[in-house]
């Protein structure tokens, strides 16, 4: 299967500063827990929420201008890696759900980078970062079938279905990590100055952990600029 994922005109038109790490991921099922490999960024994140509260951090600082560029309240609606700082500071944890979702989770923390997590069989290829219009289909994680406002910047397929909705706020459990996913899709994305190493170091680290989990990083790229398409297989 061809991996095909990408970001609409307007969105590199107004963001021409993204950093964008994508990387295909195979044998998801095989992949075995192991929390000890995780603390390594979970520290990185202590250290940086010992010396300065989260919304200081330059990355989120740059995620919440584009959400208030988006026309969005960005402490009304958060990108996830500020979502996930906020939720693990109150108890230095985060509760297991999938190995692969738990292990992206923690370079989340890390690198407060938003790092997305997409079952590739439940796809429409190709996906595209884009404004909504008005008509795609979003499946919550309570189970509700929302449909985004037109204009709003989601992860739409082919098929209409929204992955994500607010561009990294909220993705949908359509394509989520189950017990039977054998094959993924990870996109971090950052808007901070110096985003490219950071893309390029997290990559790095997944490929690393992946491998020690049990799975396989079959193709990765990484892009200065967000991408018209990367193909990946």
């Amino acid at each position: 299967m061809s991996i095909r994922f990408g970001y609409h005109a307007t969105v590199r038109r107004d963001f021409p500063q993204l950093g964008v790490g994508v990387a295909a991921v195979a044998d998801v099922d095989r992949l075995v827990a192991d929390p000890r490999r995780l603390t390594r960024y979970t520290a990185l994140a202590d250290d940086r929420l010992a010396a300065m509260a989260e919304g200081e951090f330059p990355e989120i600082q740059a995620w919440r201008r584009a959400f208030s560029r988006m026309g969005l309240k960005p402490t009304q609606y958060r990108c996830a890696a500020e979502a996930l700082l906020r939720r693990y500071k109150k108890d230095r944890s985060l509760p297991p759900l999938h190995p692969l979702v738990d292990l992206c989770n923690a370079l989340s923390l890390g690198f407060a980078i938003p790092v997305a997590v997409i079952d590739r069989d439940r796809v429409a290829w190709p996906l595209a970062v884009r404004p909504a219009d008005g008509d795609e289909t979003y499946l919550s994680f309570g189970g509700a079938v929302e449909t985004p406002k037109p204009g709003e910047i989601v992860f739409a397929d082919a098929d209409r279905r929204v992955h994500a909705r607010r561009w990294t706020n909220r993705q949908s459990a359509w394509s989520a990590m189950s017990s039977g996913t054998t094959g993924a899709l990870i996109v971090a994305e950052a808007l901070h100055a110096g985003a490219d190493d950071a893309i390029a170091r997290l990559l790095a680290a997944l490929d690393g952990e992946i491998a020690a989990l049990g799975g396989r990083v079959t193709a990765a790229r990484a892009a200065t600029g967000p991408p018209a398409e990367i193909a990946l297989r």
